[in-house]
């Protein structure tokens, strides 16, 4: 597994893991402005060639909001989550990012397990942020460095 920058050539891959992942997937076009956007960061866990699952974040001053962490349906289990978060923790850390945050279903606990491995901590909720079901959202946040 190659844990790698999301390119252009990428973006059919990503969003097959997307479909794969969410009830409320974002849209091709959206995963694909994410490649103009200056503010985003996206890697890729490729599987000789085969995208099977991306993190993607928005560098925002010093702090990384992470807007997606996803891994193909037929590729879970295998801790590729685990080297996603690992890859962005290490490029946040090159880039001198402080701080990490997220928003993540209330009811995906094995996604809250994931980043509390990594030492995310709940900090708050956002009452109703999901639309597809008014789902609450757990806000987390990772300290990487001072920043006084």
């Amino acid at each position: 597994m190659i844990y790698r920058r999301m390119t252009a050539g990428d973006i059919d891959g990503v969003y097959e893991v997307e479909l794969s992942a969410f009830e409320d997937p974002w849209s091709y076009n959206s995963l694909k402005g994410e490649l103009k956007n200056k503010l985003s960061r996206y890697i890729v866990a490729d599987n000789d060639g085969k995208i099977v699952g991306y993190v993607g974040a928005w560098y925002i001053i010093d702090e990384a909001h992470i807007t997606n962490v996803a891994v193909h349906k037929d590729f879970r289990g295998q801790k590729i989550g685990n080297g996603l978060i690992e890859a962005l923790l290490a490029m946040c850390d090159r880039d001198k990012i402080a701080s990490i945050t997220l928003e993540v279903r209330a009811g995906n606990f094995v996604a809250q397990g994931l980043y509390k491995k990594y030492d995310f901590l709940a900090g708050g909720v956002r009452k109703e942020y999901y639309t597809n079901n008014k789902e609450d959202a757990i806000i987390m946040w990772k300290q990487l460095r001072e920043v006084f």
